[in-house]
């Protein structure tokens, strides 16, 4: 019930976005390791996530839906190239991205629509079904550095099922169409696993051991069926909507974990995975409660928080969000983001997440892009900045930092940079920099500078820290964004005041 007021919107809907003073979009300091984690199949040890060295890693990431509706492909390429989002995505310090599908993708003759190929904007996907275009994604962001969660959003296009089948699209389809992204992905851990099914609620039940609509023994059915085809992947497992009489938000109850665990025949692979929302999406009791939002880290160690806390298995958030407009929203995103575990504080050892979305047109929550498909919206970007985690190796030359060391073998270092304002209203103006990594060999840091011929001043900066004195604005990279690999590129944004006027000569220098 509580999520059946989402509205996925195929027309932009403005948001009222309502600021929260003190908020910082400087990212985090993250503890190095002697090699950039990330690389390889990942595994599971109590509540954290290992990748294949056994590093620790986290999950700091973005939902990027589409393909689960009636276009069958991500949305907003009726608006951008895919490999620029992507870019973009890598250069506000998101490294995993998660993408909902329905199984109408599996479907012959399905093929996606509303791209835009005018102006060289998406020239690869041309031509290409949904799955080849998933296809194009995945690599691009493997490419980039991001992992990728393949989230079973729908059976259909139509919209959500309470249980993971419908009488159109049974349980046998459904672990079929796992099994063949399982396979379509064996070999490219930029997949790092998948989310089984988006949201199961009433009368899905947890335990009850009833196999129509125990959901827990459907995700070990499942589960057990992927790992038979991958066994390197992960499964995430999200919870049901009641368990004993206790409800909450669809998906987000994982109450029944403690006593009936999921178990799969492949040790070291199951994530649990919560939803949670503010009152954009929905009204909740606790929401009222006097002590509000002081009473909020109960209710979350209460519903799922607790299997983190007592070093069950990982939990991932993999859905939150809210369009911001209220003080309640407000302050509970700051309490989530609190609870979920600073990185310069905790590192890896911390809740995994998504934030939902990347999309603007999530009716009720807004995306982290503005109606423009283009601009940050950079408050609420901000509140993430402390739970933001290092991106990941790259497996090749994508657009964004890739790559995962800091070069050597005597290459040369060198970079350059480009400016370019993407709003401007007169009394104020957003400008995006993007670096790139002009030199042979990959890079540790960079530091931008340039001089405004009038009086311009910045008023905030995301993904780069800076100083100004008079004119001249001096800007350096942040902890996630540093390191570029030959050939590849980072970005940062500011917001200055007033108009933007001319834009100036940029001075790159590479560390």
């Amino acid at each position: 019930m509580f999520r059946s007021l989402r509205k996925v919107l195929c027309a932009a809907a403005a948001a009222l976005l309502v600021p929260l003073a003190g908020v910082t979009t400087a990212h985090a300091a993250v503890p190095s390791a002697a090699a950039t984690p990330g690389a390889g199949y990942w595994h599971t040890s109590g509540r954290q996530i290992l990748d294949a060295a056994g590093q620790p890693v986290r999950i700091a990431g973005i939902n990027w839906f589409g393909f689960e509706t009636g276009n069958h492909v991500v949305h907003g390429l009726w608006s951008r190239d895919y490999k620029s989002m992507i870019d973009q995505m890598k250069s506000l310090g998101y490294n995993t991205i998660r993408l909902p599908y329905s199984d109408d993708i599996f479907k012959a003759g399905t093929v996606p629509n509303s791209i835009d190929f005018s102006g060289g904007k998406n020239t690869d996907l041309q031509g290409l079904d949904s799955l080849q275009v998933m296809d194009k994604l995945v690599a691009y962001a493997g490419q980039d550095g991001l992992k990728v969660i393949l989230d079973r959003h729908r059976p259909d296009s139509a919209g959500q099922s309470a249980l993971w089948y419908t009488s159109s699209v049974p349980e046998s389809t459904w672990i079929a169409n796992l099994k063949s992204l399982a396979n379509r992905y064996r070999g490219q851990d930029t997949v790092i696993g998948i989310d089984l099914h988006n949201e199961p609620h009433d009368p899905a039940c947890w335990g009850c051991g009833d196999q129509a609509t125990d959901w827990r023994l459907a995700a070990q059915r499942a589960g057990n069926a992927v790992l038979s085809v991958n066994p390197d992947l992960l499964i995430f497992v999200e919870g049901v909507q009641s368990y004993n009489g206790v409800s909450g938000w669809w998906g987000g109850n994982l109450m029944g974990v403690a006593q009936y665990p999921v178990q799969l025949s492949v040790a070291n692979r199951v994530v649990y995975s919560a939803h949670d929302y503010a009152t954009s999406v929905a009204q909740q009791s606790w929401f009222s409660d006097p002590s509000f939002p002081a009473n909020m880290p109960g209710v979350w160690d209460k519903y799922w928080g607790y299997i983190f806390r007592q070093n069950i298995a990982p939990v991932w958030v993999g859905e939150f969000g809210t369009t911001l407009q209220s003080t309640v929203d407000q302050k509970w995103l700051a309490a989530l983001v609190s609870y979920l575990r600073p990185t310069s504080t905790y590192g890896a050892d911390a809740f995994q997440w998504t934030f939902w979305s990347w999309n603007p047109n999530s009716g009720d929550t807004g995306g982290i892009l503005k109606d423009d498909w283009t601009t940050v919206d950079t408050v609420k970007d901000g509140y993430l900045a402390s739970i933001k985690a290092p991106l990941f190796p790259g497996t090749g030359t994508g657009g964004g930092t890739g790559g995962g060391g800091t070069g050597g073998g005597g290459g040369t270092a060198s970079c350059s940079a480009t400016y370019t304002v993407s709003s401007d209203w007169g009394s104020g103006f957003n400008a995006d920099v993007k670096v790139t990594n002009t030199g042979t060999t990959a890079i540790s840091g960079w530091k931008v500078t340039w001089t405004w011929s009038g009086s311009q001043k910045v008023t905030s900066m995301w993904n780069a820290s800076y100083t100004q004195t008079g004119s001249t604005v001096t800007a350096v990279n942040a902890d996630h964004n540093g390191t570029v690999a030959a050939g590849g590129s980072a970005g940062f944004g500011f917001g200055g005041a007033p108009g933007g006027g001319a834009v100036p000569t940029l001075t790159c220098t590479a560390a």
